[in-house]
């Protein structure tokens, strides 16, 4: 057998060992931001004020003399190197950008909005660096930055596109959709049968690769829940593989809340690109069961209490969460009416933006609170947090987005309300721009037939173990990848997924 080949009948092995539980939930978060001990107490504070040549210093030093904090300054020091990598652009690289909608701006017209706080920077050792997918929140946000964008595309209109929109394409399947369920009665309806390549590029020459070196990989795989059935692997580059098992319904998600098939190659030649492919089907189910807030029922004993439990750092119960929740639902006492009260809260007032990497987020929770705004991960959790503690058991899930010509990494959440169970909720598509009220409420309850459902839980663990911190240790969408047992961060390779859509009669 091949060095390779033993590793992998380890992981089988192991595999067998931990699929029939989940032990306690994840924080999500990188020990950097959930450490106690007094040295990232205080690196934190430093890196939140900006001086991160200092919160570098502290912690490099730290990991040298303190073996029992070595780990979470080791985190630390990398995650300072993705918060550079975040906020990498300069002014002039940000006005460059801008001048492909606004071509009068100027470096002055950008200093101006952030000093209005309209343009998403942070300043490093006393250096204004910008976020790196700007101007994404000043074309969004800076009122003055949209009408002059505006105004220029007014006099260099775009050829006009033919075909409907993709609101009125997305409008139209969700209108069959709720026909469908109401005409024959079923949940689960308009099967769209799902068929993906993803593939993940590790780029040559990674520091440390050498000829022999383990590259250890992890690819999304769909789980096998509800609307989502039928699952089938066709084949993977290398052909060894291990899928981990399904995430179980016990009083928690268990087995593998996160789903994944694990490879791995040795290297040949460092200088030459390492690719990893899997190539698998499934079928999604639309879900529209029938709901009333004449039907909900109050919560039973039988619930699992985690569901409605505080799980720092993102799920927190702060001051402002609570003052929110209470302001929001007042003295409402049905469960599907104050769930439909929160997501109208998140969907209307929590506007979606790009995000910055979730890893170096301390708390996505009190950072939409302080922003007011959150890309869907962030909205969900905010949706999430506030159900809690409104007393609706609530959780996370996540994966893709499929609807032709708008594929996408998507995170979503589910509801608990008596007598439908778990309900999904969408507070990133929220309320729908249309004069029909099934389907503007669409997303509060109910679920399209365009997703791929990875995830059922945040912060759980990979199965087989990747022990060195995760590219994004909530999530996992895009894969993670190891070089001799140390992570290959997302500028260390790439990836590319296929969609093939073919809708299934019933």
């Amino acid at each position: 057998m091949t060095r390779t080949g033993t590793i992998m009948a380890s992981v089988v092995c192991g595999l067998a060992s931990i699929a029939a539980g989940q032990g306690t939930p994840g924080t999500g978060a990188s020990l950097a931001w959930t450490s106690t001990d007094p040295i990232l107490v205080e690196a934190r504070r430093l890196v939140a004020a900006g001086e991160l040549t200092k919160a570098e210093t502290l912690v490099t030093d730290a990991a040298a003399t303190k073996p029992e904090a070595r780990q979470a300054c080791e985190e630390m020091q990398e995650i300072i190197r993705r918060l550079r990598r975040e906020y990498s652009q300069t002014l002039d690289q940000l006005v460059a950008k801008l001048e492909k909608s606004i071509p009068d701006v100027t470096a002055a017209d950008v200093e101006r909005w952030r000093e209005q706080g309209q343009v998403e920077c942070r300043t490093f050792d006393g250096q204004i660096w910008y976020f790196r997918r700007e101007p994404g929140h000043i074309l969004r946000f800076c009122e003055e930055a949209k009408r002059r964008r505006d105004e220029h595309a007014a006099k260099n209109p775009a050829p006009a596109r033919s075909g409907p929109t993709p609101d009125e394409r997305l409008h139209a399947h969700l209108r069959e959709v709720i026909a469908a369920a109401e005409s024959t009665g079923k949940t689960e309806v308009v099967p769209i049968r799902h068929r993906i390549t993803y593939k993940l590029t590790v780029k040559p020459n990674r520091p440390g690769a050498k000829p022999g070196s383990l590259l250890r990989c992890w690819l999304p795989f769909p789980q096998e829940y509800r609307q989502q059935k039928d699952i089938k692997l066709i084949r993977t580059s290398p052909t060894e593989h291990v899928v981990s098992p399904i995430a179980t319904e016990g009083s928690y998600v268990e087995g593998s809340p996160h789903r994944t098939v694990y490879m791995e190659r040795r290297i040949e030649d460092p200088a030459q690109p390492v690719q990893f492919e899997e190539e698998f089907e499934y079928t999604s189910f639309a879900y529209y069961p029938p709901l009333s807030d004449d039907a909900a029922r109050p919560l039973s004993a039988g619930i699992d209490p985690r569901y409605l439990a505080e799980r720092p750092p993102h799920i927190v119960f702060t001051p402002k969460l609570k003052e929110t929740v209470d302001k929001v639902v007042g003295d409402e006492k049905n469960p599907l009416a104050r769930a439909r009260l929160i997501y109208h809260y998140v969907s209307e007032t929590i506007p979606w933006c790009p995000e910055m990497e979730y890893t170096i987020i301390p708390s996505f929770v009190e950072k939409v609170l302080a922003t007011g705004k959150g890309d869907c991960g962030v909205q969900s959790m905010l949706f999430i947090t506030m159900c809690r503690y409104a007393g609706i058991p609530a959780r996370w899930q996540s994966g893709w987005e499929s609807k032709p010509g708008d594929t996408n990494m998507h995170d979503w959440a589910e509801f608990y309300v008596e007598p439908w169970g778990w309900l999904p909720a969408d507070v990133s598509y929220g309320l729908q721009k249309s004069d029909d009220p099934k389907v503007r409420e669409f997303y509060f309850g109910h679920q399209d037939a365009y997703r791929m459902i990875v995830n059922r839980d945040y912060g759980a663990p990979l199965q087989p173990a990747k022990p060195s911190l995760r590219s994004e240790p909530a999530d996992f969408q895009r894969g993670e990848v190891e070089l001799d047992g140390r992570n290959l961060y997302f500028d260390d390779w790439s990836y590319d997924i296929t969609f093939d859509l073919q809708p299934l009669g019933e």
